[in-house]
């Protein structure tokens, strides 16, 4: 069994019809390697950011009929929860895994994220090919950088400072047959190496 790496049967998981039979697959399957991506990350993002990280992994615990349509582990400063504060999220949906950084709907700062990455515009644009922002980290749908253009991201942000529910976060979409899913260490070194690009958007939460 890989450590790391997603392989075509963690994306299948996403395709078993029930609650209880998706998540006895997501269980055996997917979850370890979140978990070890949890461990296994946090020190060097503790090391990139300067500040002490935690791994949350997602549990789906509320669920009682619908299944999870994604899955992940979420890192934050805070040992008790990621969704209050802007945090990095490695996952995947049936046809994608992700790494982000961002900030969800329940976090209360996010007009000044908003304001901070507004400044950014011109990097966020420049990240390049497989690199998106997303408005809903719910919902499947990435606006892929390559398709959008500097009035889009303006959009998003102030979104994200005005509604209630905006979210704003920026990632790296890795498909089932991308080169960084070849490998454990592949798949490693990509996620280090996108962590490290997408640092240059992390807002200190001192």
């Amino acid at each position: 069994m890989t450590k790391y790496k997603f392989t075509k049967r963690d994306f299948d998981v996403f395709k078993i019809e029930g609650l209880e039979n998706r998540m006895e697959e997501l269980i055996e399957i997917t979850r370890p390697k979140l978990e070890n991506l949890g461990e296994d990350l946090t020190p060097f993002l503790t090391e990139l950011t300067g500040e002490a990280h935690f791994p949350h992994v997602a549990k789906h615990a509320r669920r009682t009929i619908n299944p999870p349509d994604d899955t992940w582990v979420a890192f934050s400063t805070n040992k008790r929860g990621y969704k209050m504060l802007p945090n990095f999220q490695i996952g995947l949906f049936k046809d994608h895994a992700f790494v982000q950084y961002g900030i969800i709907y329940e976090a209360p700062g996010k007009q000044y994220a908003s304001k901070i990455w507004m400044k950014q515009i011109d990097d966020i644009e420049s990240l390049g090919k497989d690199f998106f922002i997303t408005l809903d980290h719910m919902k499947p749908d990435k606006l892929l950088l390559s398709d959008i253009d500097e009035a889009e991201i303006k959009k998003g942000l102030e979104r994200l400072a005005h509604v209630k529910k905006g979210e704003f976060l920026i990632g790296k979409i890795y498909y089932p047959d991308s080169d960084a899913l070849k490998t454990d260490n592949s798949f490693l070194e990509d996620i280090k190496e996108t962590f490290k690009i997408l640092s240059k958007f992390y807002i200190n939460n001192d």
